[in-house]
């Protein structure tokens, strides 16, 4: 249930921190990116159960 809950939460912040808004269009790939990184980590460690 806590491995579910931590990936939708990560698909969350993924999907908000894209740069399609005028304000973030610097922040360039930073933010996607590394949350990016941690949602695959953590989908991988939840598919393995070690979650």
């Amino acid at each position: 249930m806590l491995s579910i809950v931590l990936v939708i939460i990560l698909l969350m912040l993924l999907i908000g921190a894209l740069p399609t808004w005028p304000y973030s269009a610097d922040w360039g790939y930073a933010p996607g990116g590394i949350i990016g990184a941690i949602f695959a980590i953590v989908l991988v460690m939840a598919l393995i159960g070690r979650v």
